[in-house]
């Protein structure tokens, strides 16, 4: 009754309704809340409406929305210092309501704290499991004030700050040049490979929140350095035998870019310029989401950066796959894979700043299914991420994609030093053309970790049935050939055979189609069989199955 008076105006009757309630029931919380509410709002008597609010918080101290709606109240009347006492309580009850931190939001906007409000908003977006109006506020001021706080010198302080400690770091000074005819957003450029003294960083003005762009590039060469302490920094590489294999694939493009009346000399450059677009998504997208989280991780004071810009970037990368005009023109397969890339992206922003963006990729169930499954394979290396573990993602994800012959991944100081001598090259070749010989970090850590998971897996029965299978083909096959086909899984697994993959394929042996652990089994049979004395350097921990594998085919 009390409630329906004060909504009707009859302030004082409904005054006299409450404390008839309170005089029943002195703990009401919604009576001492709706007293409160009366005297703060038509009475202007803030102390007495502070007295009945206290009243209610002791009455009731677990509850949290209560609380926060006192909070609410006090807000609107303006009464700031009073409000975020209450919603201070509020969240020490329970700090997971997104309308306690919007409020708080509103405060510190308020208050000129644009960093501490963006945060605030933020925690109210990325809590709000809800496709409410609060959500839609949220989302809407979090951006209104990521754009204020791009308009200071925050985001070049950060960047300057960090770009000081790589070149103490890493001995080599940074330029950082504006520059337009980029082809994307920014890159860096290694002054190894450009034969330059210094390292440079390149970016589009005409991106917003170039901060990132510019933070984001040092990072790149921030992972390039920890990596080189550990003799485990790769370079992607890719060479006219990899395009021309990519661009062998093409014919349905090349046959929509005819009928658009382009010259044979533009529609290479259009299958060029795919290959290296591919390439780029191929080796960017798993470093950079590495990237991102160390950003957003060590870096709060870019946030308001990063959203900006990886909105941007999210928002390009829809439109790039689709776009009718792109869908008419290239083949569904490349659209397909690139867009699962760009999904992987647009999951990361959802993560970090809680804007959902996938629906508007237009994503099939498979598409979604293969990018969440990197996006979380991603996920099991991000908290204990080591120097170098983000080019295992490059490689991985472009096996499952059927991309990895695009390129390949080469360790630095082997690439480096290989270039400088060729006479070093050929006497390496003869000496040990199989690299059993050269020690490779990277290699060494991928094989600790596989040894590691076999250990705990004991039999590996799979490997054994597999290894029972390839003696019975080996039984009237003669050496020579065995040893072909051991020189032929050595060649193609010198970066390494992935037991989760299902698609491999040998030249020597057309009609069948290998998963990880069956070329596995087959590669270290073929070796035990022909090269004996060598199939230690393998590494692989199958003594047991190999045995055993031997003892069922007798």
């Amino acid at each position: 009754m009390g409630q329906i008076l004060s909504e009707e105006g009859n302030h004082d009757e409904a005054i006299d309704c409450l404390i008839d309630a309170l005089r029943w029931d002195s703990k009401n919380a919604w009576a001492l809340i709706m007293m409160g509410n009366i005297f703060a709002k038509f009475k202007n008597d803030i102390p007495t409406a502070m007295k009945y609010y206290d009243q209610a918080v002791i009455a009731n101290p677990n509850e949290s929305i209560a609380i926060n709606n006192i909070g609410g109240n006090l807000l609107q009347q303006g009464k700031i210092e009073e409000a975020k006492k209450y919603f201070y309580q509020a969240l020490k009850v329970n700090d997971s309501y997104p309308n306690t931190h919007f409020a708080l939001g509103m405060i510190a906007e308020i208050e000129n704290d644009l960093e501490s409000a963006f945060l605030s908003t933020l925690k109210a977006v990325k809590l709000n499991k809800n496709k409410d109006s609060l959500l839609e506020n949220s989302i809407k001021q979090v951006f209104q004030l990521a754009k204020k706080i791009i308009q200071t010198d925050t985001g070049v302080k950060a960047y300057k700050k960090y770009k000081l400690k790589l070149e103490f770091e890493g001995d080599k000074e940074i330029d950082i040049i504006e520059d337009a005819e980029i082809p994307t957003a920014a890159k860096f450029e290694f002054a190894e490979n450009y034969n330059r003294p210094t390292h440079t960083v390149r970016y589009k003005s005409s991106y917003p929140a170039v901060e990132h762009l510019i933070m984001h590039e040092l990072v790149h060469l921030d992972f390039v350095i920890a990596a080189r302490k550990e003799n485990l920094n790769m370079l992607f590489v890719s060479n006219q035998t990899n395009k021309k294999q990519f661009i062998s694939k093409l014919e349905p493009t090349v046959k929509n870019l005819k009928k658009t009346g382009l010259s044979e000399e533009e529609i290479a450059n259009q299958c060029t310029k795919l290959f290296e677009a591919i390439n780029l998504q191929l080796f960017n997208t798993p470093v950079d989401l590495f990237i991102e989280d160390y950003i957003y991780r060590d870096y709060s004071e870019l946030r308001p950066f990063q959203l900006i810009s990886l909105f941007t970037l999210c928002k390009e990368g829809i439109k790039a796959v689709t776009d009718k005009q792109v869908l008419e023109l290239f083949q569904p397969d490349l659209i397909s894979k690139t867009k699962i890339y760009n999904i992987v992206n647009g999951l990361q922003l959802k993560d970090l700043y809680g804007i959902d963006l996938i629906n508007e990729y237009k994503a099939t169930q498979a598409e979604l299914r293969m990018a969440k499954d990197f996006y979380n394979e991603y996920l099991d290396y991000k908290d204990d991420r080591q120097a170098g573990e983000e080019y295992e993602l490059i490689h991985n994800w472009a096996t499952d994609l059927k991309l990895d012959k695009n390129f390949e991944l080469i360790e630095e100081n082997t690439y480096r030093n290989k270039r400088t001598d060729m006479d070093s090259i050929l006497d390496s070749i003869e000496k040990d053309p199989y690299d059993t010989e050269i020690k490779d970090p990277f290699k060494e850590r991928e094989m600790e970790k596989f040894q590691k998971s076999q250990n705990e897996i004991g039999l590996n029965m799979a490997v054994v049935m597999f290894m029972a299978e390839a003696l019975h083909y080996f039984k009237n096959t003669n050496t020579d050939e065995i040893k072909n086909i051991a020189f032929e899984l050595a060649t193609q697994g010198i970066h390494g055979y992935n037991p989760d993959n299902t698609n491999y394929r040998l030249s020597s042996m057309p009609d069948k189609l290998f998963s990880g652990y069956h070329i596995l089994a087959y590669y270290y049979v073929s070796w035990a069989i022909a090269l004996p004395d060598m199939v230690a350097e393998l590494h692989l921990p199958f003594e047991k199955e190999y045995k055993m594998a031997k003892s069922m085919n007798k």
